[in-house]
C-alpha cells in the first residue's frame, strides 16, 4: 500500500462486539501462554490490531474536523465517543493479564519498564462507573468544538470564522484592530450562557469521575490522564511561581517597549499583536508558496526531515488551508497502522502560518521518527509535557530559514515570534491555575469563575488592558476562547514547561548545531519509552522545576530580546 492518499482511505464503523470479543480472546491467550516469547507475540498481535482500530477512529475524527457539519462523520464521532469507554474494560483486562504474567521480568527487558508504568496509569484513571460520565463528557466537548467551528462573524464585508477574524488583530489601523477584537469578544459574549452551562457540567462530571476513583476531585485524575508519573501539583505550582517572578517583569518591559514603538499613550489588548508600527511580518506568498518553502527548509535541515516532509506530501497528510466549517483548531495526530502523522490547521495569512509549518510539523516529525524507532504503539507518542518540546524546538530550528517565508521581513518575524514565545508563558500558567481553581472549588458560580480569571490576568498579565466598552473581556471572559480548558484538562501547562526545553535547544543550536540536532533526534526517536524526567536526561535537557531553572533556561532568549529593545 505504498501509493495511498489520505482522501482514498476507507472508513468502516468498527464492530464493537467483535472488538470486545477479540480483546477477551487475546486476554485468555496471554493467561495460557507458556513462554515470554509467546506473550510478546500475542502482545504485538494485539498492538497491530489496536493500531488498525485507532487509525479507523482517527480517520473519522480528522474528517469530522475537516467539515464539522458533515452529518455522516458527526454521527460516527457520536458512535465512537460512546463506544470507546465500553472497550476500556477489555483493554484493561488484557493489560492486567500481561502485567500479571509470570514472564513479566523478561517482557520488561524487551519493552522497558515504562510500558507497564503507562498501563498501570491508564488502569488507575479508569473505572466502569465512569463510563456514562465519559460518554457525556465527550458529547459536551464535541458540542463546544462545533460551536467554535460554526462561528460566522460579519466583518469588513466578509463572513469570517475565529481564525479569519484574528488576522485583523494586527491590522495597521488601530480602530480596525479594536473593532476586530470587539467582534471576537461579542461572539463569546453572545454564547456565554451555553458556554457557562457546558463548563459547569464538565466540572461536575469530571469531579464525579475523580470521586469514583477515590479522589477528592478531578485534579489527580487529570494529572494521570496527562501521563505524569514523576512530578505533581507541588512542582507545577513552584514552576508557576518562578514564571511570575522571572518572566512577568520581562514581559512588562517588552510590552512597554512595544507601546513606545507604536507611539500610543496606553498599550491596549488590541495592540498586543501589532508588534511593529510599520506592520508585522507577513508571509511572502500564498498558502502553496509557504508549503513549497517548507519543503526547501526541511530538506536542508537534515536527511531525516527531508524524507519526512516528502512522505507527508506524497500521501496528502497536511490539510492547512482555511475553509468553511473546518474546526477552529490546529493539531497533529497519527494513523499508526500506516506509521503516518497527519497535520491539520487553518492558515490565515499571518506569521501563525509559519508557526504551523514548524510547530505542528515538529510534532509530526517526532511521531514519524518514533513510529520507525519504537517496537510498540504505546511508545509512538509521549506525554504532552515532552511532546511540545519537539514542536517548539522545531520553531527555533526554523529561524535561519525565515527569509524563505518572509523575505526582507525575516528579522521582524524572528523578533515577534521570540517575544510571543516568552510572553505566552505567563498566560499559559494562568490557564493552568484557573483549572486548578475551578475543579478545587466547584461551588463557584459561573460569574465567580470568570472573576477568578480576571484576578489571574492581574497576577500574570498586569500589562493587559481592555476597553471600557468591552465589558465581557473586561470582567474576565477571555478564558472562554481557550479550547484546551474544555477539551484537554491540565494539558496547557505543558506548553509552558516545554518552552523551557525549546529555549535550551535555541541556545544549544547557536553554540553547536550538530550537537543540538543530535540531542533533538534522540528526543524524537525515544517517543514515550521513558518517563518525563528520564526523557529530559536522555536528551540532555534541564528539569524546569528546579530552583532557578526558569531564569537559566530563558537567559539566552531574554538577552536577545533585551538587546533588541535597547535595555
Amino acid at each position: 500500500m505504498d501509493n495511498w492518499k489520505f482522501k482514498d482511505l476507507k472508513y468502516t464503523r468498527p464492530d464493537l462486539e467483535a472488538e470486545q470479543a477479540f480483546l477477551a480472546a487475546q486476554t485468555e491467550k496471554v493467561k495460557n501462554a507458556g513462554s515470554a516469547d509467546r506473550v510478546y507475540e500475542i502482545l504485538i498481535e494485539n498492538d497491530r490490531h489496536g493500531n488498525e482500530l485507532y487509525t479507523t477512529q482517527t480517520l473519522a475524527y480528522i474528517r469530522n474536523t475537516l467539515d464539522t457539519v458533515d452529518p455522516f462523520y458527526e454521527a460516527e464521532i457520536e458512535f465512537l465517543n460512546n463506544a470507546a469507554p465500553l472497550l476500556a474494560p477489555y483493554s484493561i483486562a488484557f493489560d492486567d493479564a500481561v502485567a500479571a504474567s509470570p514472564f513479566r521480568p523478561e517482557l520488561e527487558k524487551k519493552l522497558g519498564k515504562q510500558y507497564f508504568v503507562q498501563k498501570d496509569l491508564q488502569k488507575r484513571s479508569f473505572c466502569e462507573k465512569n463510563i456514562p460520565l465519559m460518554q457525556r463528557e465527550a458529547a459536551l466537548t464535541t458540542e463546544y468544538q462545533k460551536m467554535m467551528a460554526s462561528c460566522a462573524i460579519e466583518f469588513d464585508g466578509k463572513t469570517l470564522n475565529l481564525y479569519g477574524i484574528q488576522k485583523y488583530f494586527e491590522h495597521e489601523d488601530r480602530e480596525v484592530r479594536w473593532a476586530a477584537v470587539k467582534a471576537y469578544s461579542n461572539f463569546y459574549a453572545s454564547n456565554e450562557t451555553r458556554l457557562e452551562e457546558i463548563w459547569d457540567e464538565l466540572i461536575t462530571i469530571r469531579n464525579e469521575m475523580g470521586r469514583n476513583l477515590g479522589f477528592e476531585n478531578f485534579i489527580p485524575v487529570g494529572y494521570m490522564q496527562q501521563g505524569r508519573t514523576d512530578y505533581g501539583m507541588e512542582e507545577v505550582a513552584s514552576f508557576r511561581e518562578q514564571v511570575r517572578k522571572e518572566l512577568v517583569p520581562l514581559c512588562e518591559k517588552l510590552y512597554e517597549a512595544q507601546r513606545k514603538r507604536l507611539g500610543v499613550d496606553e498599550l491596549m489588548f488590541w495592540d498586543e499583536e501589532k508588534v511593529f508600527p510599520d506592520g508585522n511580518a507577513h508571509p511572502a506568498g500564498d498558502d502553496d508558496y509557504m508549503i513549497a518553502q517548507a519543503k526547501k527548509m526541511y530538506h536542508d535541515i537534515s536527511p531525516e526531515t527531508g524524507e519526512f516532509f516528502d512522505f507527508m506530501v506524497e500521501h496528502d497528510l497536511m490539510d492547512l488551508k482555511n475553509q468553511p466549517h473546518k474546526a477552529a483548531t490546529g493539531y497533529m495526530t497519527d494513523l499508526p497502522s500506516l506509521k503516518a502523522p497527519f497535520v491539520f490547521s487553518v492558515f490565515n495569512g499571518t506569521i501563525g502560518d509559519m508557526q504551523v509549518l514548524s510547530h505542528e510539523l515538529g510534532h509530526a516529525f517526532a511521531g514519524y521518527m518514533a513510529m520507525r524507532s519504537q517496537p510498540v504503539s504505546a511508545y509512538y507518542s509521549e506525554s504532552t509535557d515532552i511532546a511540545e518540546i519537539h514542536s517548539m524546538s522545531m520553531e527555533q530550528f526554523a529561524y535561519p530559514y525565515a527569509e524563505l517565508f518572509f523575505g526582507e521581513e525575516a528579522d521582524k518575524y524572528r523578533f515577534a515570534h521570540l517575544q510571543d514565545a516568552v510572553t505566552f508563558v505567563p498566560f499559559g500558567v494562568a490557564v493552568d491555575e484557573f483549572q486548578h481553581i475551578c475543579y478545587a472549588h466547584p461551588e463557584l458560580t459561573p460569574k465567580e469563575r470568570t472573576l477568578e480569571w480576571h484576578k489571574l490576568e492581574e497576577k500574570y498579565m498586569p500589562w493587559r488592558k481592555y476597553d471600557k466598552d468591552d465589558e465581557f473581556f473586561g470582567r474576565g471572559g477571555y478564558w472562554y476562547h481557550k479550547l484546551h480548558i474544555y477539551l484537554y484538562p491540565f494539558c496547557y501547562i505543558n506548553y509552558t514547561l516545554t518552552t523551557m526545553g525549546a529555549m535550551e535547544f535555541k541556545k544549544k543550536n547557536a553554540m553547536d548545531h550538530k550537537a543540538a540536532w543530535e540531542d533533538y533526534l534522540k528526543l524524537c526517536r525515544c517517543g514515550g519509552s521513558l518517563s518525563y524526567l528520564e526523557t529530559l536526561r536522555h536528551a540532555n535537557l534541564s528539569v524546569p522545576f528546579a530552583d532557578g531553572a526558569v531564569a537559566e533556561a530563558m537567559e539566552y532568549a531574554k538577552q536577545i530580546l533585551l538587546d533588541e529593545i535597547g535595555e
